[in-house]
């Protein structure tokens, strides 16, 4: 008998639940191929872009991180 009830229970939650996901109102924007092909070269222009920033930057870390000594030279005059 309980477990009877509480599965009328549980059907009559998930029905009363259901109509809440009926309409989800998600928005279609309706992107052909074209699109994301455009979008994937713009990417890649941006990554193109970043990639000589990114190395450069290393650069100056690296010069920055080492260790920087100052040796006397001798001047030769002729």
């Amino acid at each position: 008998m309980k477990a009877t009830v509480l599965k009328n229970a549980l059907l009559l939650s998930i029905g009363y639940v259901s109509n809440a996901f009926a309409a989800s109102g998600a928005r279609e924007d309706n992107s052909g191929l074209f699109v994301w092909i455009f979008l994937g070269f713009c990417a890649l222009i941006v990554i193109a872009q970043l990639m000589p920033v990114m190395l450069l930057l290393f650069g100056f870390a690296k010069g920055l991180s080492k260790d920087k000594t100052a040796e006397p030279q001798t001047v030769k005059t002729k």
